[in-house]
């Protein structure tokens, strides 16, 4: 197997992870927070957390595309991250 270069993997890598942070992060707490609003019987006060769990920010609605970027940008940091784990330990 060709050796992937190192370089274009870590730039590629430094890249998508500020990317994906906002929206991972916004993702597991706000699906976090809403399940402890169902736990305590309060989830109709706040079913505004799943519409930004689901993408949907104001007017802007992203509802189709936004598990898929969220899933892919996941993805791609995984694939990276542990091929560049895996070239620094054969080393």
């Amino acid at each position: 197997m060709n050796r992937i270069n190192r370089t274009y993997l870590r730039q590629l890598h430094h890249k998508i992870a500020p990317l994906m942070i906002f929206p991972l992060l916004l993702t597991v707490l706000t699906g976090t927070l809403f399940q402890v609003a169902v736990v305590t019987g309060k989830s109709g006060d706040f079913i505004w957390l799943l519409d930004l769990h689901r993408g949907k920010f104001g007017r802007i609605n992203l509802e189709m595309i936004y598990p898929f970027l969220n899933g892919f940008g996941l993805l791609m940091l995984g694939v990276t991250g542990v091929i560049i784990w895996l070239q620094t330990r054969s080393r």
